[in-house]
């Protein structure tokens, strides 16, 4: 499939940055890729803050070309829902009165990756946040069959929130790709070396690398790019 799903172990790990590195090499590689965000809350604009980060780490200025020539207002599609309130997805809709189908998600995730040549899905928070009182964001990542890829901010408390984040995708049987740590500002260096090496030893998965802290996009892009081979390996991008 031409699509992979980027998930958390938690809110503010980290995903948007990794998925506009990765939409950059992408692009770099003459690749028509585009990103989706199924759900985002806290946006008072009525727009996807992500979506926009996306396309500014990856030095885009707006979404416009796919395989199939030029499709406008796509904008509906890249991001289904937006939601004023700041909480889980559940809870800023039922806020709004509002009720999040799952099959307009699903239509839009259709819609991008039979228009464009491969989509990257930004997760909502952590692995186990629900759309309502019955479905996880998780069930649909199942029910489409997408591949994951795995970030855990680097720092105190990450193996458990990352064992455990694996145990939930293990038990779904939801292939991961990988997992890629984020460094912590001003985190203990001995721990920032362990936590990889002790998830990789307990989980048996594959660490595709370990980001620095910087904010300077070039610098993090850079360390970015053995990452992106690897995973362009195993997409077969």
């Amino acid at each position: 499939m031409n699509a992979v799903f980027v998930a958390g172990t938690d809110t503010g790990v980290g995903k948007s940055l990794i998925i506009g590195l990765l939409l950059r090499y992408l692009k770099g590689k003459g690749c028509s890729a585009i990103t989706q965000k199924w759900v985002e809350t806290g946006s008072y604009k009525g727009y996807s803050r992500d979506i926009q980060t996306h396309l500014r780490i990856a030095g885009i200025g707006k979404i416009a070309a796919t395989k199939r020539g030029r499709v406008w207002g796509v904008e509906k599609y890249v991001c289904p829902y937006v939601f004023k309130l700041a909480a889980s997805a559940h809870l800023a809709a039922q806020e709004e009165k509002r009720r999040i189908d799952i099959r307009k998600i699903k239509n839009s995730f259709t819609f991008l990756k039979n228009n464009f040549g491969f989509v990257i899905v930004e997760g909502i928070g952590g692995l186990l946040v629900p759309f309502n009182r019955k479905r996880l964001a998780l069930d649909l990542v199942k029910e489409l069959g997408l591949s994951l890829i795995l970030v855990a901010e680097n720092k105190l408390g990450a193996i458990n929130h990352t064992l455990l984040s694996i145990e939930a995708l293990t038990s779904r049987k939801i292939r991961i790709l990988g997992i890629i740590f984020n460094n912590a500002a001003e985190e203990n260096s001995l721990i920032l070396k362990d936590n990889p090496c002790i998830v990789r030893k307990i989980s048996g998965q594959e660490i595709l690398g370990v980001l620095p802290f910087s904010r300077n996009i070039d610098v993090l892009y850079a360390h970015f790019q053995p990452i992106a081979r690897k995973l362009c390996r195993k997409l077969e991008i």
